[in-house]
């Protein structure tokens, strides 16, 4: 296919042209003035010479033509899984391939999105995974397969997908993608579902208290006044709460946190008239609890080295509220010391042990020595503040030994270890038991030896209380392996005791010094609940694109773990023994939502992605998302239930490019025909060649001094 034209290449540029035509109509029009003989020839000599140096030329362009480049796009995201929505895209693209196989000059490329898949057969495959867990982005996928396509040879695209996308383009007056978009939608436009929507949920908040959910339950077949009820669960298998709520309306409902770490709550909506899944009658809301700060009362008995370190280590965690008294003279001693210089206030007993105890978190009694400061009374108010929820560590020194010990006094239920009534003053190093290695307070502490038994890595104490462990678990042990450290739940509460006080040895570092503070914080975070440091349970966490699965145990166990994914299928795993006490597994995961791991006695949650994926939060049908977009570009938005497949057509650009059949028996599209081309040579032939300009201007010359000599 060849193209003629003419070009022009003048010599001297077209302004010194335009001036030197200027100045020949000048003349000549001073020649018409005087009616000078030889006018005409003159005209013909300027007007050749001009030509001349514009230097015309015909142009040949040898063009290939070049074929255009249509888009079949195939929705493959999980809400084309729902009916028989699948089979009818398949059915569909194959019919479409089948009528564009045999057209002359067009290029079809099929895009799959939704799914992440390549197509294998040579066609292009879009590359990445579009709208696994953010929704359905279509139109990235089409700017995608766009990116290589030159504007001039797209002939369109034809989208097969049922309409929920999620990335429809905001401003549609400046929507252009060169050609016609024409939307085949599956579904049918009457069908209906019930779909819940979280609308408000915290991320983060302060636990013991109250967070607010705020969630519509959506339903397009419903009336205004219809209702639905809803069950709220912690976790998947606690119900917390089921109340019926008015269909389409924003509600409430409350509920308290409870731990730090995270908490899963659950909503659930029950199923409507009609449903095309039940996966969006579920909502999951993931919150982390953290505490506000922990309020700490430090009792301190008689003065000993270590007191100034349990303060220090306090006073240095700003998220610690300490109240810290040092009882230095008890009530039965009688001197001459005046009342004013004994304290600055007096000890405020009721206040604390009555009447402001529920609003600490942890009592700390170092030292203390029942000496008629504490009644009997408020040291039973602190066992039941243990028993129903609160926190007690207790360091004892010899004081523990003597008649006067707490001991002996209500505390003694709570308590894990009974003295003997004898102290050991030498030597030893703080061991760490078998339990103690697997327990997660000190397993792997800095400085602990490999192997139990070992000489540790830390320095030396020189006093224990001894004692004989009467519930609990005993984590570290001295001489004769009679416990250091014993740890144990009484009722909702939990409590520690150190039968030594000389772990501020560690603080300043003597003979090396240890980890006290590893050891402290561990320790408070234990008695405080904090989910990482539970010595008995089953977790998991999502890590790089896999499930983190860890077993806490102070038993060896060999029981598998049973791993429910989102969709419901169920998978068994082997955990591998680990030295610091925890068996680990590593899954890998290609679904979004709550995994549920059981191994026989403990089960866990753990959320993955995104928990209520815009996916499934409408699964009907709609051509409301596509159409703006579809009808800019020229397109046609066409239901293949009520349609069917629609017939196609190569249009002119300027044309239209869909609309109804001759025969009124259904709909047609058309694809753009652009007729690009390539340029593959070019030749130019001059139309005024030296020699003829030199022949004419000569000859006109000549005509013009022999009419001007008549």
């Amino acid at each position: 296919m060849n193209a003629v034209t003419i070009g022009w290449s003048p010599l001297l540029g077209w302004t010194a042209l335009a001036c030197l035509a200027i100045l020949a109509a000048i003349i000549l029009s001073l020649g018409i003035w005087r009616r000078a003989p030889g006018l005409i020839w003159r005209t013909l000599a300027a007007a050749g010479l001009l030509i001349a140096l514009a230097d015309p030329a015909i142009i040949i362009e040898e063009r290939q033509p070049v074929g255009d480049i249509g888009l079949i796009l195939i929705d493959q995201s999980a809400s084309t899984g729902i009916g028989d929505r699948d089979e009818v895209i398949r059915a569909a693209a194959t019919e479409l391939g089948a009528k564009l196989a045999d057209e002359p000059g067009l290029e079809m490329r099929v895009v799959r999105f939704g799914a992440g898949q390549t197509t294998g057969d040579g066609t292009y495959d879009g590359a990445a995974d579009f709208g696994r867990r953010d929704g359905t982005h279509l139109f990235a996928a089409l700017n995608a397969a766009m990116a290589d396509i030159p504007r001039r040879r797209f002939a369109g695209a034809i989208l097969i997908t049922d309409g929920q996308v999620h990335d429809a383009p905001p401003n549609i007056e400046a929507f252009d993608p060169g050609g016609p978009l024409h939307a085949l939608i599956v579904g049918e436009p009457s069908q209906s579902d019930r779909f819940l929507e979280i609308v408000q949920a915290p991320s983060y908040s302060i636990v013991g208290q109250d967070i607010t959910l705020k969630f519509r339950v959506i339903d397009p077949g419903s009336t205004r006044t219809d209702r639905a009820l809803v069950t709220l669960r912690r976790g998947v298998d606690e119900e917390l709460a089921r109340m019926p709520v008015i269909v389409g309306q924003e509600t409430e409902m409350t509920v308290p946190l409870q731990h730090g770490g995270t908490n899963i709550f659950s909503l659930e909506v029950e199923p409507g008239d009609q449903e095309l899944t039940l996966l969006n009658n579920n909502s999951v809301v993931v919150v982390n609890g953290v505490r506000d700060r922990l309020r700490v009362l430090l009792i301190s008995g008689q003065p000993h080295a270590g007191e100034r370190t349990w303060r220090n280590l306090l006073k240095s965690d700003p998220a610690v509220d300490l109240v810290h008294f040092t009882i230095l003279r008890p009530p039965n001693k009688q001197d001459s010391t005046p009342v004013s210089e004994l304290s600055l206030i007096a000890f405020p007993v009721r206040e604390l042990f009555e009447i402001k105890l529920p609003d600490f978190d942890l009592i700390i009694f170092d030292n203390y020595q029942r000496r008629g400061v504490l009644p009997q009374f408020y040291l039973n108010n602190i066992a039941e503040f243990v028993e129903n929820g609160g926190a007690l560590l207790e360091t004892v020194g010899p004081e523990y030994a003597a008649p006067l010990s707490q001991s002996s006094s209500p505390l003694s239920r709570i308590l894990p270890a009974t003295p003997t009534g004898s102290v050991t003053e030498t030597g030893f190093h703080a061991m760490i038991t078998e339990e103690g290695s697997r327990h997660p307070v000190t397993a792997g502490l800095t400085g602990a030896p490999a192997t139990i038994g070992e000489t540790p890595g830390w320095g030396r104490w020189f006093r224990m209380i001894d004692a004989i462990p009467s519930g609990g678990t005993v984590v570290m042990d001295g001489v004769d392996s009679k416990p250091i450290l014993l740890l144990d739940r009484v009722g909702e509460g939990r409590v520690a005791q150190f039968m030594s006080d000389q772990i501020w040895l560690w603080a300043r570092g003597y003979e090396g010094g240890g980890p006290h503070g590893e050891l402290m914080r561990r320790l408070a975070h234990w008695l405080m609940k904090e989910p990482e440091l539970e010595e008995d349970v089953l977790t998991a966490e999502e890590r790089g694109g896999s499930l983190e699965i860890v077993r806490r145990s102070l038993v060896p166990e060999n029981q598998d773990v049973t791993v429910t994914f989102p969709s419901g299928r169920t998978q068994v795993i082997t955990l591998t023994p680990g030295a610091d006490g925890a068996d680990r597994a590593s899954l890998a995961i290609d679904e979004a939502g709550i995994y549920r791991l059981e191994d026989g006695t403990r089960v866990a949650l753990a959320a993955v992605g995104s928990l209520n994926p815009l996916e499934f939060s409408d699964v009907t049908a709609t051509e409301t998302k596509l159409a703006p977009a579809t009808l800019a570009s020229g397109g046609a938005v066409i239901w293949i239930e009520e349609d069917g497949v629609p017939a196609l057509r190569r249009s002119a650009p300027d044309r239209r490019q869909w609309g109804n059949t001759v025969a009124g028996t259904g709909q047609w599209i058309g694809l753009r025909a652009n007729q690009d081309f390539l340029i593959s040579g070019v030749s130019q032939i001059s139309l005024w060649p030296a020699a003829l300009l030199l022949v004419f201007g000569l000859m006109a010359l000549l005509a013009a001094w022999r009419r001007e000599g008549q």
